[in-house]
């Protein structure tokens, strides 16, 4: 991967059942930033139909008991989640139909695994995120959070790549970033009986009774994501650095249905997991996820933070003296 990048990571369906190949996928994960996950075969279509956040699929061509049954599955599994690639693992030197070459990423063996690492930074960790970005965009979202919900602990797990478009829970706020390196969206997600429990209420099902209703659910995780997105613009945006004058727009597509969302690419998108957890012994963790899709415009080489001098900050009315 590259040095200049964070050091990401993303999760990926090991569909294998040798053992020496997942040990050998084991150790090929841990140095190449990727956390392998196993699924038996009566599973495989339940867990990619669930919201589980994944960058790629490793998939043995006698994971479904013979070779064709393998390829077949990896086709029905493309079907599923079109956007994941498919790196499938024949131990025979095998042409690849034109449908096959389709729906399959890259063919490997046993004996040459490391041939995929030009095709995992291709399809997986395709776009360079700076350390400063990442790192940044954790801080000010924690404060954000935790200005926002004080009297709970937030914790933030170690941020990832996904390719899949899933949406998590309910809840769901969209806001645009638009800046002279960077155009796109961050995506904040929530769980509606989570949030309202965060919130105070004892019955998630109960809209009825007088006190907090999902409009005040709306409202927090709306003013969570004005918070994050000002402190980004502050940190991140210089002062009159507009990105307007870029026309390209692409649909936005959303199926409620079926928990996805599409922004008319196939960029990865960078995420972050935060967990909010009240005090005491019957807490409940609440998950607030955040995505960041830069599908219009990345030029991560011209991102600077910036430094702001306290004259600016008095000038701005952000600072005043007490």
């Amino acid at each position: 991967m590259n040095d200049e990048g964070a050091p990401l990571i993303s999760k990926v369906l090991l569909l294998e059942r040798e053992p020496l190949c997942l040990d050998q996928l084991r150790n090929f994960c841990e140095t190449h930033q990727l956390v392998g996950l196993k699924v038996q075969p009566g599973n495989v279509m339940p867990v990619l139909k669930s919201n589980v956040d994944l960058g790629g699929i490793f998939l043995a061509e006698d994971f479904g008991e013979t070779n064709a049954l393998g390829r077949s599955l990896a086709h029905a599994i493309h079907a599923v989640r079109p956007e994941l690639p498919i790196f499938l693992r024949c131990e025979t030197p095998v042409e690849l139909s034109d449908e096959d070459r389709r729906v399959i990423r890259a063919v490997y063996s046993k004996t040459d695994i490391s041939a995929l690492e030009p095709v995992i930074a291709a399809s997986i960790f395709s776009m360079v995120y700076p350390n400063k970005l990442v790192r940044g965009i954790t801080e000010l979202s924690l404060e954000a959070l935790r200005s926002q919900f004080k009297h709970v602990s937030v914790q933030a797990e170690t941020p990832y790549i996904v390719r899949d478009r899933i949406i998590h829970g309910e809840m769901f706020t969209l806001i645009p970033i638009e800046s002279a390196w960077c155009r796109g969206y961050m995506m904040l997600q929530a769980k509606e009986e989570e949030m309202r429990h965060l919130l105070g209420l004892s019955d998630a099902t109960d809209t009825s009774r007088p006190g907090l209703d999902f409009r005040d659910l709306n409202n927090a995780l709306g003013e969570v994501t004005n918070l994050i997105w000002g402190a980004f613009k502050n940190r991140y945006i210089a002062h009159g650095e507009i990105g307007g004058n870029h026309l390209t727009r692409v649909p936005i597509v959303i199926n409620h249905r079926h928990s996805y969302i599409s922004f008319g690419s196939e960029d990865p998108q960078l995420c972050f997991r935060y967990t909010l957890t009240e005090a005491g012994k019957d807490a409940r963790p609440t998950q607030i996820y955040q995505r960041f899709v830069f599908n219009l415009s990345w030029s991560p080489q011209d991102l600077e933070e910036n430094q702001s001098c306290v004259e600016e900050l008095f000038k701005s009315g952000e600072l005043e003296l007490f």
